[in-house]
């Protein structure tokens, strides 16, 4: 069992570390994810492993901890209406309003294991018609170092690339190898992924058209949205687009982002 004080400094620990807000109802999730964690890094119990986070601050261990407790669940086209509303909404919009040849900018900041920003690959790939010859660039981020290792590989499971991902792109975007799928090169090339916390700084990825940041929201507190919130809307384009999940909202979080034309994405208010 975590003691009280032990269960209060985790939870202040990945508060600060990742922002997530953690409650007293999740306190099993600390028990059966930080487990496997000190089992491979020889700590003997909770005890042991506070008093090494508090020892070491910044450490590989620390790093563990929060990829342990942070959820890296993905599919390929994920709900569907995003990527839907993306070819039939936002790139024409915003293709309307460029002029001829000027590149477009993605963003995935939440992009796990790359099931995301590689479905967005796709979809443009199959729709170059709707971007003129244009040059789309996507930048892929997430907190974990390891799940931006294997999004770079770009190699799934027969259950991960059946989970959403259309017959005719698998046939058309992948190569099997033994029991599992690799995306093509050609696809993987249109994504630059690269680790990043959204607690810290991302005005150095610049400006972005488009902003996916799904399903990561839902686990901060008010604050912390707000803050996010507000430093995405300073990297977006003054006409640009941020789309969230479907349980995500700006309502009652941003004096900056208003809701689009349709449910699930948000432009900048004018």
């Amino acid at each position: 069992m975590i003691a009280p004080s032990e269960f209060e400094f985790l939870r202040r620990f990945l508060k600060d570390k990742s922002g997530l807000a953690l409650t007293d109802d999740k306190r099993y999730l600390l028990e059966t994810r930080l487990e496997p964690v000190m089992r491979k890094a020889a700590v003997p119990g909770v005890t042991q492993l506070v008093a090494a986070l508090r020892e070491r601050g910044a450490s590989p261990l620390a790093e563990a901890v929060i990829e342990a407790m942070t959820t890296n669940e993905s599919l390929f086209f994920r709900d569907k209406r995003p990527f839907d509303q993306l070819t039939s909404l936002i790139l024409p919009d915003l293709i309307s309003r460029r002029p001829a040849g000027q590149p477009l900018r993605i963003w995935c900041a939440a992009a796990s294991t790359g099931q995301e920003p590689y479905s967005i690959a796709m979809l443009l790939r199959d729709n170059e018609r709707l971007l003129g010859g244009r040059r789309v660039e996507i930048v892929a981020t997430d907190l974990s170092a390891e799940v931006i290792e294997r999004a770079k590989e770009g190699v799934y499971t027969q259950f991960e690339v059946q989970r959403g991902l259309p017959v005719h792109y698998l046939l058309k975007c992948f190569s099997q190898e033994e029991q599992m799928w690799r995306i093509n090169a050609d696809i993987r090339s249109m994504v630059r992924f690269s680790k990043l916390n959204l607690l810290q700084s991302f005005s150095h990825l610049g400006q972005f058209d488009i902003v996916f940041c799904r399903n990561v929201l839902i686990y901060f507190d008010a604050a912390t949205k707000t803050d996010v919130l507000g430093r995405i809307a300073n990297v977006m384009a003054r006409d640009g687009y941020l789309v969230l999940g479907g349980a995500e909202s700006v309502l009652g979080l941003s004096s900056e982002l208003v809701p689009g034309s349709q449910h699930g994405f948000y432009i900048r208010k004018n």
